[in-house]
């Protein structure tokens, strides 16, 4: 499997079950997109913004329920392996992307895996497993969770330095050595750890005119 980026922005996401795991789903993807999550009862947990419905569906009724929300994903993650089947077959068929969380290992065209993901807007960094193992990418993300903390503020200075090297016509090569030492440079990183974007900034062009 190779890891791709996909903009829900505007999109999308229909979730069939209420319980942990669609709740877990539900709120990832509202995060960007439109949720809108089918259950008979839903979970005491956080689905974050998403539009309830109220229904149980029979596998010969997902097809009208994919064909009316025209979703750019349908996520399966009810407790029912047969009617998990038939909201996977339904999106398939429809051409739609569908994850289905009681699977793992080899997935067909179209199935796709929601990897446990740490963000410092803007910066977002993925961690998956192929869906063989979920809790090692879960651990796997508290590890990271550290080490991407202040990296939304680095990358923020460092995309304002770079384009201010580029409107005063920097030459290229100079401006990426300049830019690279910037973005490994201990200050900077120390200086994200106070939560200060000023202090970023300054750290950031001290380096960059340091090597200029």
């Amino acid at each position: 499997m190779i890891p791709l980026v996909h903009d829900f922005e505007g999109e999308t996401v229909l979730v069939f079950g209420g319980g942990s795991v669609g709740a877990r789903k539900a709120r990832r993807f509202a995060r960007e997109a439109r949720v809108v999550v089918v259950s008979p009862t839903f979970a005491d947990a956080d689905f974050g913004a998403s539009e309830f419905v109220r229904a149980a569906p029979t596998p010969e009724d997902i097809e009208a329920w994919v064909n009316a929300a025209d979703p750019m994903l349908v996520v399966a993650a009810t407790d029912d392996t047969a009617l998990n089947a038939a909201i996977e077959r339904a999106a398939t068929e429809a051409g739609i992307l569908v994850n289905r969380a009681d699977q793992s290992g080899a997935r067909d065209r179209r199935s796709v895996v929601v990897p446990a993901t740490v963000e410092d807007d803007p910066v977002s960094v993925a961690v998956t497993t192929g869906g063989s193992s979920p809790a090692v990418s879960r651990h796997l993300r508290r590890e990271l969770e550290s080490v991407v903390a202040g990296a939304g503020l680095v990358a923020t200075a460092v995309s304002e330095a770079r384009e201010a090297m580029k409107a005063e016509g920097v030459d290229p090569e100079r401006r990426r050595d300049a830019i690279r030492a910037a973005a490994e440079a201990e200050e900077v990183w120390t200086a994200a750890q106070t939560g200060d974007e000023e202090a970023v900034r300054d750290a950031v062009a001290a380096v960059v005119d340091a090597e200029r």
